[in-house]
């Protein structure tokens, strides 16, 4: 059974996520769980999320789900903009709540951290060498 689309194309939020993710080197865009999922060979990001408090699943629609660098992991689940998802938070994923006024900086720099662990060695010199 497929997984409903829990998103709106039209949400300006996610149309900067997703030129912020699809900038870097053979990234693409597909539908996963319903949700938009930024990968090259593993997916680095996906938009939106959820947790589930007292037996209650609560969305977190305008977010974006990263695997930061495992030094950064305990200071981000310190800031109140931060949650850990449901299904990938045990294996060190992190929510971050958007909206348009989110520093989108961050949210790129945050991306290529994604990035930078899943996507391989060759994409890694790719982006390393589109950078200087």
């Amino acid at each position: 059974m497929a997984h409903p689309q829990m998103f709106d194309d039209g949400d300006p939020v996610l149309a900067r996520v997703r030129e912020l993710a699809l900038a870097l080197p053979d990234a693409g865009e597909k539908v996963s769980h319903g949700r938009p999922a930024f990968f090259t060979t593993k997916v680095f990001a996906y938009y939106g999320g959820a947790v589930k408090v007292d037996g209650e699943w609560v969305q977190h629609e305008q977010s974006v789900m990263l695997l930061p660098d495992p030094a950064d992991l305990e200071a981000l689940r310190q800031d109140d903009r931060f949650f850990v998802p449901a299904y990938p938070g045990p294996s060190g994923w992190i929510g971050l709540d958007l909206d348009d006024r989110s520093d989108f900086d961050e949210v790129a720099e945050l991306l290529e951290d994604s990035y930078r662990r899943t996507a391989g060695v060759r994409r890694v010199a790719r982006l390393d060498a589109s950078r200087s």
